[in-house]
């Protein structure tokens, strides 16, 4: 029976089992791109992620096989993430269990956070099941970016040693860019030859879509701002709403419009601070809106921001809004952080970091100057067709899983990025 789990060298089709525990499938982006592109190469590919309300426990898209569970209870504080991802851990493992038994495994792909899934790695890598480490985020920096003010060493401890498990018992590790490939190697020890950069490019099939922009946002004669992402502690949306404050109240600008797409657990922190800060007529929250649908919002803003604040999380860390951004061709103000800078290069003005002020006169810069945020755009639109794009990071992708599953014949990446067109 454990030796169904995974015998590689008798099937004609590797079976990798993607685990994902901070976001649901298809909702994160980087997994199912990784899962599509997996799948278009010839790989069985299986994820278990948590379900969103009205989501099914189990289905199928696009190749893919879903197994979903039951969402922990929303607990707030620090005792929220020890129930949320006991809970999880304990769920996944149920399923993994299950799917093993009925399906067989040959890969496990663990995308963080948390870095718990090495735990349930470790119970198959005896039968010869494979262990991917694929580290969105670098756990001990966003606990400490999120609790600065009260951090539990205890829970740091903890983070560090799970972090360095992962990266010594993993057969491979995939990471978002290069300060996590260095963080990799130098902190984790790992050497280069396991450590792959695939980064959260756009994707080009999603690129060659038509896609018009909406009409009516806001009355004419307003330049748009327009902020895409996550509503958490470390996003730096507070940064931002009090930045567009020094742009109304010092700089007596009132020919903008704000829209805030996205949603998290500072929202209705951020709506009170609108009001604070009189805003009202000038920041509309437009909610959580899904991976396409947003590129119409995105088509129709004059310019973009990144306001994510410094902390050695964020600076280190790659923002797939910015990608987004610039795939619309938008130019971007921006905190200088450094893979920020990386990504973006000259489609970006970069201001000190966690200065409002100096964001918002960036803000009033680019409203003030047309020419340059075409130009600043064109460029970014370049970069994302170019080097970031996702069939870029594809490639790197299945260079990785033909070094790990070498009885797998994976297909040539021009088949994949044709079958990405197709779907």
């Amino acid at each position: 029976m454990f030796n169904s789990w995974s015998n590689m060298a008798k099937l004609d089709t590797t079976r990798v089992l993607m685990l994902v525990e901070n976001c649901s499938y298809p909702r994160d982006v980087r997994v199912r791109r990784e899962a599509e592109t997996l799948v278009s190469a010839g790989f069985a590919v299986s994820v278990v992620s948590q379900a969103l309300d009205g989501q099914p426990r189990r289905e199928t898209i696009k190749g893919v096989r879903v197994y979903r569970y039951k969402a922990p209870p929303e607990i707030a504080g620090q005792l929220g993430y020890i129930v949320e991802y006991g809970y999880s851990i304990l769920v996944t493992l149920l399923l993994v269990i299950n799917i093993a038994l009925t399906a067989g495994i040959d890969v496990i792909h663990a995308a963080n956070p948390p870095d718990l899934f090495v735990f349930i790695a470790l119970l198959f890598k005896p039968f010869g099941v494979k262990f991917v480490y694929d580290q969105h985020d670098l756990a001990p920096e966003m606990y400490g970016s999120r609790y600065s003010t009260k951090p539990n060493r205890f829970v740091e401890t903890a983070l560090r040693l799970c972090e360095g498990w992962s990266y010594r018992f993993a057969d491979h590790v995939v990471v978002a860019n290069a300060s996590y490939r260095e963080n990799a190697m130098l902190r984790g020890r790992v050497p280069a030859a396991r450590v792959s950069i695939v980064r959260n490019g756009p994707d080009a099939a999603q690129l060659d879509h038509r896609v018009e922009a909406l009409e009516g946002l806001f009355e004419p004669g307003t330049i748009t701002i327009a902020y895409l992402g996550l509503m958490g502690v470390q996003d730096g949306v507070d940064y931002l709403i009090r930045a567009l404050s020094r742009l109304l109240h010092d700089l007596r600008r009132t020919d903008f419009r704000c829209l805030l797409i996205g949603s998290g657990e500072q929202q209705k922190q951020l709506e009170q601070l609108v009001r604070a800060c009189d805003l009202q007529p000038y920041v509309r929250f437009a909610g959580f809106i899904p991976d396409p649908d947003f590129i119409s919002y995105l088509l129709a803003a004059d310019i973009c921001v990144d306001p994510d604040p410094f902390s050695k999380y964020n600076n280190c860390s790659t923002m797939i809004k910015v990608m987004d951004y610039m795939a619309a061709g938008k130019p971007i103000v921006a905190f200088d952080l450094l893979e920020t800078r990386r990504s973006a290069g000259d489609a970006a003005l970069y201001v000190e970091p966690n200065d409002e002020l100096k964001f918002a006169e960036a803000l009033a810069h680019l409203m003030d100057h047309p020419e340059q945020r075409v130009a600043m755009g064109a460029l970014g639109r370049s970069r994302v067709e170019g080097e970031l794009s996702w069939s870029s990071s594809a490639e790197h992708l299945l260079r990785a899983y033909a070094a790990l599953t070498p009885a797998h014949r994976v297909q040539q990446h021009s088949s994949v990025e044709a079958d990405q067109r197709n779907a």
